[in-house]
């Protein structure tokens, strides 16, 4: 049986990619050693399964479904630069959320509660909405230019969307990154 690397997430609209490009090509020239994502794999992610079975993908996608018919679609807000684990030690470079992020906290917090059905264990960390725009391995931590660069981006304005679906994604690592196909989409109704 083979095995999908795979998570549930929200993909970012045309609007916060643009966006998120345009924040991107300001930092870009602070740190050398950010790895900055690709602006077609910018997402929301509300959980990261790990690798899952063939039969389980199925489950979890059906899963994800009944969650989303159980939400109405609503607007969302991308706001502010940040970074893990704090801006004075960036790792991981991001967009946060504001208008809408209640929202999403919610459905996250509804997707984990069902994925655990399903036994898979969510994060021990308070989940905080955000898209990340780059990265560093392992061991090392952005230089002080890059802090400062995000730290003058608290009030970036990411664009807008509206959250109306919900998708399960599979993930293969290449060379160049990773590459993401969609397992799954579902739409919030807000029937249930």
């Amino acid at each position: 049986m083979s095995k999908t690397r795979t998570f549930v997430a929200i993909a970012a609209s045309s609007e916060i990619r643009s966006r998120a490009k345009a924040a991107i090509s300001q930092l870009r020239s602070s740190d050398d050693h950010m790895k900055w994502v690709d602006l077609e794999n910018m997402h929301w992610t509300l959980q990261f399964l790990g690798d899952v079975g063939d039969v389980e993908v199925a489950e979890v996608c059906h899963r994800v479904a009944q969650i989303a018919e159980q939400h109405k679609p609503f607007p969302l807000v991308a706001s502010g630069l940040g970074a893990f684990p704090s801006i004075d030690r960036p790792r991981a470079v991001w967009l946060g959320a504001e208008q809408g992020a209640d929202g999403l906290c919610t459905l996250q917090d509804a997707v984990e509660e069902g994925m655990a059905d399903l036994g898979f264990r969510g994060e021990r960390r308070r989940y905080i909405p955000h898209i990340t725009l780059g990265r560093i391995g392992r061991g090392s931590h952005g230089s002080a230019e890059l802090s400062q660069q995000v730290d003058t981006m608290a009030n970036f304005d990411g664009g807008t969307m509206v959250v109306d679906q919900v998708r399960v994604y599979g993930s293969e690592m290449e060379r160049k990154g990773p590459t993401y196909h969609v397992l799954s989409r579902a739409s919030l109704s807000g029937r249930g």
